[in-house]
């Protein structure tokens, strides 16, 4: 039940493969970046934040705004063109790939489920847990009544397309991975989005409790999710315009408060 299998997520690098150790704690630093596709096209100039345990770092901005490239540089997707990305004062470039991803852990808009069971999915990151870890990982994703009513429970098999689901019901999937392997680092992307509302309520909560001392970086589109952030980062075509937490940045009155409110009206 619990041998996790090769398969899309391994591929695409949706999420690391193992777990980094517990209870770690990091701090992360964009010092001076720049980067761009080719060096005669710089998209992002002189990118500097730091994001300390238990805080939580929303970033904002309208659609190819460079949210996505942001995360995508922190995973080493894209390499920096000059300045660097430290995880506690140690240059990101210098570790492997594999080490760098142990510390990550994923929940994003697009859900990624592969053929094979329920626990094996939930097990993805750690596929030596017991039964009784991924069994706790799906009750705090909430999802551990809904697995008890499949014909199989936790022993049901998935197809690549999870057809056999509903989108909220592979979302509590993933999420309860990113509660087993509890990685120190955490990375939203709008991961209640497919839920109904009371369900986000839940996820909210337990999410929260997640997210205590560890470093969370939220890629927000719904503004009214992110207030509670301790910082937010709101972009523009790459570039960081914007920095402070949500009564900061509307006092200022600049283009996050502007964007806050056209969602209100």
């Amino acid at each position: 039940m619990l041998s996790a299998k090769r398969g899309t997520l391994q591929l695409i690098f949706k999420i690391p493969r193992e777990c980094a150790a517990r209870a770690a704690k990091i701090i992360i630093a964009f010092e001076h970046v720049s980067f761009g596709y080719s060096p005669d096209k710089i998209l992002m100039k002189d990118i500097s934040f730091e994001a300390k345990p238990g805080q939580k770092i929303a970033v904002v901005g309208s659609t190819g705004a460079g949210k996505t490239t942001l995360v995508n540089l922190l995973m080493r997707f894209y390499e920096v063109n000059s300045g660097r990305i430290t995880l506690d004062g140690v240059n990101a470039a210098e570790m492997s790939r594999r080490g760098l991803r142990s510390n990550f852990g994923m929940v994003l808009q697009d859900t990624w489920l592969f053929s094979g069971t329920v626990a094996e999915n939930i097990a993805y990151g750690k596929p030596d847990a017991t039964s009784e870890e991924i069994v706790a990982a799906a009750k705090a994703a909430k999802v551990d009544y809904f697995i008890r009513t499949m014909p199989q429970g936790y022993d049901t098999p998935l197809d690549n397309e999870a057809a056999n689901l509903s989108a909220g019901q592979r979302q509590l999937i993933t999420i309860a991975r990113v509660f087993l392997c509890d990685p120190p680092v955490i990375i939203l992307d709008e991961a209640t989005s497919s839920v109904d509302t009371r369900t986000e309520v839940e996820i909210g909560k337990a999410m929260k409790k997640l997210m205590s001392g560890r470093t969370s970086f939220v890629i927000a589109h719904r503004l009214s999710t992110i207030r509670d952030a301790d910082t937010i980062l709101f972009m523009e075509q790459g570039n960081i315009i914007e920095q402070g937490n949500h009564r900061e940045l509307l006092a200022k009155g600049g283009a996050y408060a502007a964007l806050y409110y056209s969602q209100f009206e």
